[in-house]
């Protein structure tokens, strides 16, 4: 079990910086560098969570240096957040953090009170789209939207 054994008890140490830090950084500047927003929202909610995984670490280190499996179940909770067929930090950021974020603080003081409520309850990329809608055809162009949606709505 020499040269097996060492592979087995280093294994974190071999993969863990790649599948933590590298592939990360790499796919963080490929995501900067591309026009979509989804990809940005998948690596800056891993950052994020690397940080707390890292702070729990640096915090608890005197316990989690009597627990030998923790470099490992490092190791795989960080794969489930990096690896794209898991996508696992942008199924957080979905499922758990965006609930609790109150995007309100972004919406533009100068549109009317009902309008910023509709922009409130969209996504950050909805309401960009709307924004830019509102740019573009003016200020009375959300309130058509708005009331062709209700129309639609009561006929349903």
């Amino acid at each position: 079990m020499g040269f097996l054994g060492a592979i087995a008890r280093n294994f974190d140490s071999l993969i863990g910086p790649g599948v933590m830090l590298v592939y990360p950084l790499y796919s963080s500047v490929r995501a900067i560098e591309s026009p979509s927003t989804l990809d940005d929202q998948q690596w800056l909610t891993y950052w994020i969570l690397y940080s707390f995984i890292t702070l729990f670490e640096l915090s608890c280190w005197k316990v989690l240096a009597w627990f030998p499996l923790w470099p490992y179940i490092k190791l795989v909770c960080c794969l489930w957040l990096v690896l794209p067929i898991f996508n696992g930090a942008a199924y957080i950021y979905e499922n758990y953090v965006r609930k609790y974020v109150k995007i309100g603080g972004f919406v533009n003081e100068d549109y009317p009170e009902e309008h910023r409520k509709v922009l409130q309850m969209m996504s950050l990329d909805g309401r960009k789209l709307v924004e830019r809608y509102i740019e573009k055809h003016g200020p009375d162009a959300l309130d058509r939207v708005i009331r062709a949606a209700e129309k639609e709505a009561k006929r349903r």
